[in-house]
């Protein structure tokens, strides 16, 4: 009785695919009207675009170049105010996310220069203690 039940599919699972068939059954006829679509248009199209293809090109590049600009000059605005409010809350002492990793990295830095000029001092007073030895 218990095997009887796991193999009958059940009316969640009869639904479940249903459903998907619809979908993926509409989906597809979409994509299918809009290839339809696409090619239709282009062999409309492809005349015109022969006949205005020295106009089109520059200015296609024209309209390119100036949209890539404009969008990058945003974003790198974006960037900028993002990063100046993060400095102005790590100064102020809000505390930003990431400024436990930015502390840990200059203590690390600091803690490294001073471990450098500990040897070079060092260095030199070996050097100047070998240079007057030998004299």
């Amino acid at each position: 009785m218990a095997e009887q039940q796991q193999t009958q599919p059940r009316s969640h699972q009869v639904v479940k695919a249903a459903t998907a068939v619809t979908a993926g059954g509409s989906l597809l006829l979409l994509s299918g009207l809009t290839l339809a679509g696409t090619v239709i248009a282009l062999t409309l199209a492809t005349p015109v675009l022969v006949i205005f293809s020295p106009v089109l090109v520059p200015a296609a590049i024209t309209v390119f170049l100036l949209l890539s600009g404009f969008l990058a000059s945003g974003g790198f605005g974006v960037a900028a105010v993002t990063v100046l409010s993060w400095i102005y809350r790590y100064v102020t002492g809000r505390h930003p996310p990431g400024a436990d990793q930015l502390d840990q990295a200059r203590m690390k830095l600091a803690s490294k220069a001073r471990e450098m000029k500990d040897k070079a001092e060092q260095f030199g007073q070996q050097q100047q203690q070998h240079l007057t030895g030998d004299k």
